[in-house]
C-alpha cells in the first residue's frame, strides 16, 4: 500500500517555499536590468498588471491540480483524465521541464558557490578580473563546487516536505530577507547611489512597445516558477482546509517584493561605481551581471571600506544569490523527484539517488559547453548561430516550453477539468474566494483571453529563437 501524501506543516512553510521556488538568480539581478533597460517605472508597473492579471490565475490553476489531486504533475494529469494520452503527453512535459531546468540552473548555482567561496577566502581581486570568469567556468574546479552544492541539495530533500523543504525555507527566506534589506541600506548609503534609484524608478513610457511589454510579460511568468510543475507538486503537499487563493497572493507579492527591492540595491551601487554609467550597456544576462560587473563594483568599495570591508559586502551578495538559487533548484528538483517516488512507488531515499544520479550527469555535461569539450561546445545550429548544449537546454525548456505547459494547465482546468470543479478546490478553505469578483476574473481569464497570451508568447519564441524572426515585437 502507498504511503500516504506528504504535507506542509504550516501555510506559513508553504507560503515560504513556494516563494523561494520564485524567487531566482533572476530576480536579483535579471529583473533590476530588464527594468531599467525597458522604462523603469513603467516596466514596473506593467510587471506589477501581469502578475495580478495573469500570473496569478496560472499559479492557482497549478496550485488547485495538486491539491485535488494528490500527486505530481504527470501523475495529476494521468488520474485526472482516464490516462487520456494527450494529457499524459503534457504531464511529460511537465516533469522533463523541470529535470531540464534543474540542470542548467545547478551549473549557475555551481558558478554562485565558486564566487562566494572565492570572496569568503579574500581573493576578491582575483574575482574582479576580467579573465576570471572565463577561467574558471573552464575549470576542473567546478566538479569539486557541484558535490558541495548536491550535497547541501540532498540534504534539504532527504528530510521530506515538513522536515526539509519547508524548514530549509523557514530558515533561507528570512536569512534572504534580511541580508536583501542590508545590503540595501548599505548601497544607498554610497556617493551618487541615488541616481542609480532614479534610472530605475522614474517611468520612461516612450521606451515601451511590443516587445517591451512581451519581456515584462515573460518576466513575471518565468519570476513565478510557472509552468514547471512546482505549483503543482507544491500545491499536493497541501490540506483541503489552506486558503489557497490567498497563499497564491502572498507567494506573488513575496515574490515582486524581493525582485522590486533587488533593483534598490543593482542599480545603486552600479552608479556608486561609474556615476556616468550608460543603462543601455548593461548586460541583458544576469550571468554577465554577476560574475563579470559586480565584483569590480565590489572591488572598488575597498577605497572607503577597505579591502576586507569589500570582501565582507561581496560575500554577503554571493550568499544571498546562492540562498536564491538554491531554494529555486530545491523546488525545481522535487518535482522530478516527486513523480518518480509516486510513479515507482519508490522511497525517497531512491527517488533521490537515481535522480541524483541523472542530473549529476546531465549537469557534468551541460557544463563542458563552455569550451571544455568542443561537441557539446557546438552542440547545433539554428537561426545562424552555433549553440552549445546549455544554450539549447536554456531555449528548449526554459524559454519555449514553460509558456506551453501554462497554457496546457489553463486548457485542462477549464475544458476537461470543468470551471466548477476547479472552483469548487479553490472554494475549500478559502470562503472569501466563493463568489467573489476575484474568483470571476480567475474564471473568466483562464478560460479566455490567458491562453490565447501565452499562446502568442509560444509561438513568437519559437519563431525568434529557432527562426530568427519575431512575429511580435
Amino acid at each position: 500500500m502507498a504511503a500516504s501524501r506528504e504535507q506542509f506543516g504550516s501555510r506559513l512553510g508553504f507560503i515560504l517555499a513556494a516563494a523561494g521556488s520564485a524567487v531566482g538568480i533572476g530576480n536579483m539581478v535579471g529583473f533590476p536590468v530588464a527594468a531599467t533597460k525597458n522604462g523603469g517605472g513603467a516596466f514596473l508597473i506593467m510587471y506589477a498588471v501581469f502578475v495580478v492579471l495573469i500570473c496569478l490565475p496560472v499559479m492557482l490553476a497549478e496550485m488547485s491540480v495538486g491539491r485535488h489531486s494528490r500527486k505530481d504533475p504527470l501523475n495529476a494529469y494521468v488520474s485526472m483524465t482516464d490516462k487520456e494520452p494527450h494529457w499524459r503527453l503534457a504531464g511529460w512535459l511537465s516533469i522533463i521541464t523541470p529535470f531540464m531546468i534543474a540542470v542548467f540552473y545547478l551549473v549557475i548555482t555551481v558558478w554562485i558557490f565558486g564566487y562566494l567561496f572565492q570572496s569568503v577566502t579574500g581573493n576578491l581581486d582575483a574575482l574582479a578580473d576580467p579573465a576570471t570568469f572565463g577561467n574558471f567556468i573552464q575549470s576542473s574546479e567546478l566538479f569539486i563546487y557541484m558535490v558541495a552544492v548536491l550535497a547541501v541539495v540532498y540534504l534539504i530533500l532527504q528530510g521530506g516536505v515538513k522536515q526539509g523543504i519547508e524548514k530549509a525555507a523557514k530558515v533561507m527566506m528570512p536569512a534572504l530577507f534580511i541580508m536583501l534589506i542590508g545590503l540595501v541600506i548599505f548601497v544607498l548609503t554610497l556617493d551618487n547611489a541615488f541616481a542609480g534609484v532614479q534610472y530605475y524608478l522614474v517611468p520612461d513610457f516612450s521606451k515601451i512597445d511590443a516587445s517591451v511589454v512581451s519581456a515584462a510579460l515573460s518576466q513575471a511568468f518565468f519570476s513565478l516558477s510557472l509552468g514547471m510543475g512546482i505549483m503543482i507538486t507544491y500545491g499536493s503537499y497541501l490540506d483541503s482546509k489552506t486558503d489557497v487563493p490567498g497563499s497564491a497572493k502572498f507567494v506573488a507579492l513575496a515574490d515582486t517584493a524581493v525582485a522590486f527591492i533587488a533593483g534598490l540595491l543593482i542599480l545603486p551601487a552600479v552608479f556608486s561605481f561609474n556615476p556616468n554609467t550608460n543603462t543601455a550597456d548593461l548586460s541583458d544576462s544576469s550571468v554577465g551581471m554577476i560574475f563579470t560587473f559586480l565584483p569590480k563594483i565590489f572591488l572598488a568599495l575597498q577605497a572607503s571600506i577597505g579591502y576586507i570591508g569589500a570582501s565582507v559586502v561581496a560575500s554577503l551578495f554571493f550568499l544571498l544569490v546562492f540562498f536564491a538559487a538554491i531554494t529555486s533548484l530545491v523546488s525545481i528538483f522535487e518535482v522530478p523527484v516527486s513523480a518518480f517516488m509516486e510513479s515507482k512507488r519508490a522511497s525517497r531515499k531512491k527517488a533521490l539517488g537515481i535522480m541524483g544520479l541523472l542530473l549529476v550527469v546531465t549537469s557534468a555535461i551541460a557544463s563542458m559547453s563552455f569550451g571544455i569539450w568542443d561537441p557539446v561546445t557546438a552542440f547545433v545550429n539554428y537561426a545562424g548561430q552555433t549553440k552549445s548544449l546549455f544554450d539549447v537546454i536554456v531555449d528548449v525548456f526554459y524559454d519555449t516550453i514553460l509558456p506551453l505547459n501554462g497554457l496546457l494547465i489553463c486548457l485542462f482546468v477549464i475544458y476537461r477539468w470543468k470551471k466548477q470543479n476547479f472552483n469548487h478546490e479553490l472554494d475549500q478553505g478559502s470562503p472569501s474566494y466563493e463568489g467573489s469578483l476575484f474568483e470571476k476574473y480567475v474564471d473568466f481569464s483562464v478560460g479566455t483571453f490567458i491562453p490565447v497570451i501565452l499562446f502568442l508568447v509560444f509561438i513568437n519564441t519559437v519563431a525568434l529563437k529557432y527562426f530568427g524572426e519575431a512575429i511580435i515585437g
